[in-house]
């Protein structure tokens, strides 16, 4: 039914869902546990891809560079978390205006729109493309979650999460909300700057407008994951993130192999999040409607027992 094309497009598409599902990871902890809506992720993105591609291209060793990435993407979000606790800027507002400006800042960084990769050594020079590939990404992608779950059962994680819940009432108890808002920002940016790093080092470049649309597909991957997956624990609901990470770009892929034009893809994009955000609703529905029709079911057999 399917020729060896679509089995390879989605086979890529594995393996960039679970780069790209650190990224998702992110974008849970402002979006979801510090209830943060950070846009500074379109930027970070790119600076870690950036940062990582001028060091690896300038002979620095491929995991000192992706190292310099992350802390380029955690200072990144240290920015964006002072502009609005000390500047006391709407947070929306703060990730725009961060964004804005590390548009810039990666243009310096890189010098230039561009930086090839395919001729540089870097972590996956040496790593057959196939099962090998997959258990070692796989297995450093779960290392990253089980890093997160910990910490967010952490003395700072439970402020973290009390922060995102109720901010007046974790200060009440002499918690310092700006302190753990800066943290879970420079947290978030980090970790998305190291799925740009990864992702640059598989793609063979970096790109100057790689970052665009990111914060889009980070939400996305985290709104399918907890609406098909659940999220009644934290381990769960990250693992439900890497999945729908997964997951979307797998339907990007099937997406593509129909022949859907490029252009459309934002819309489609568009598209799955609005399916994934009424489904909860959708499941809601049809249950209320199966224990009515069984609650009618039982009166009937009442009254006709009657």
């Amino acid at each position: 039914m399917f020729g060896s094309g679509f089995w390879t497009a989605m086979y890529k598409s594995f393996e960039l869902g679970m780069l790209y599902a650190i990224m998702a990871l992110g974008v849970y902890v402002t979006f979801r546990v510090l209830d943060f809506p950070d846009l500074t992720v379109d930027g970070s993105f790119t600076t870690g891809a950036g940062i990582a591609a001028i060091g690896i291209s300038s002979g620095l060793h491929p995991l000192a560079a992706t190292l310099l990435a992350v802390a380029g993407g955690a200072l990144a979000g240290m920015m964006t978390g002072l502009i609005h606790t000390k500047g006391k800027i709407n947070p929306l507002l703060s990730g725009i205006l961060m964004m804005i400006a590390l548009h810039s800042i990666n243009l310096r960084i890189m010098g230039k729109p561009n930086i090839g990769l395919l001729n540089q050594e870097t972590l996956f020079t040496s790593l057959e493309k196939g099962f090998m590939f997959i258990a070692i990404v796989g297995g450093l992608v779960l290392i990253i979650k089980f890093i997160i779950d910990w910490f967010l059962k952490t003395d700072i994680g439970l402020a973290l999460r009390a922060t995102g819940d109720n901010a007046r009432m974790i200060r009440s108890f002499g918690v310092k909300t700006d302190s753990t808002i800066i943290v879970g920002v420079s947290l978030s940016n980090a970790l998305v700057a190291l799925s740009g790093a990864l992702v640059a080092q598989y793609q063979g470049y970096a790109d100057l407008q790689s970052g665009v649309g990111m914060i889009v597909i980070g939400l996305a991957s985290v709104i399918i994951g907890e609406a098909i997956f659940g999220k009644r624990t934290i381990a769960r609901v990250t693992m439900a993130v890497l999945l729908g990470a997964i997951l979307y770009r797998l339907i990007l892929a099937v997406a593509l192999q129909m022949e859907v034009d490029s252009t459309d893809l934002k819309l489609l994009t568009a598209l799955i999040v609005v399916f994934a955000l009424t489904l909860p609703r959708i499941r809601g529905n049809m249950k209320q409607k199966a224990v009515s029709r069984k609650r009618a079911v039982e009166m009937m057999k009442v009254g006709g027992e009657g």
